[in-house]
């Protein structure tokens, strides 16, 4: 990637603001908020996605690519969009919250792409722009599904609302951009990253 690396323990903090935001809100509370000088440890704002899943399942995931506030005031935030506002579930109940484990994605900004067969499937995500729709998916996406470049290609595609083959049309404009991706699950000690 071309972003700095999180550290680990920014890392850690951020899977904690996420978690007690999304306990918060179910305590009918506010946020949880760093005092200022702390949140400038996180940087400057960045475009992510926080994704929720329940026993491993997807259960929610919502995101930005247009920056919200450094990454302290934006993960909260979207941490609680993610449970609630994603329109394939319903609202996440209070009950499912210790069931759940928490993944980030931080992206780099997106790049045009120009060569279709430079897209690395588990290192590039995709956006499409095609008959005025538009879809997302993160990289890691196609490394869980197992797609290759075309199946990744088509399903960003589908993502949009569109046919498989949307891609390959004219009007059609593509982007890459890549995550560093982290979770709950992860050991956080390594500083790995997806590339």
């Amino acid at each position: 990637m071309s972003e700095p690396v999180l550290s680990p323990e920014t890392r850690r903090d951020l899977l904690l603001l996420a978690r007690r935001a999304l306990e918060s809100h179910f305590r009918g509370e506010p946020p949880p908020r760093l005092s200022s000088d702390r949140a400038e440890a996180f940087g400057q704002p960045r475009a992510l996605f926080v994704t929720l899943r329940k026993e491993g399942q997807l259960r929610g995931c919502i995101g930005t690519l247009t920056p919200e506030g450094n990454l302290s005031e934006a993960v909260p935030r979207f941490a609680v969009r993610s449970a609630l506002d994603d329109p394939r579930f319903e609202p996440l109940q209070e009950t499912e919250l210790s069931f759940c484990q928490i993944e980030i994605s931080v992206l780099t900004p997106p790049r045009p792409v120009e060569d279709v067969s430079r897209i690395e499937v588990g290192r590039d995500g995709l956006i499409i722009e095609a008959r005025g729709r538009s879809g997302l998916l993160l990289p890691q996406v196609a490394t869980e599904w197992g797609f290759d470049r075309e199946t990744f290609l088509g399903e960003v595609s589908r993502k949009a609302g569109l046919p498989a083959h949307s891609w390959q049309e004219p009007d059609a404009r593509l982007w890459t951009f890549q995550a560093e991706v982290f979770g709950e699950d992860d050991d956080l000690a390594d500083g790995a990253t997806q590339e």
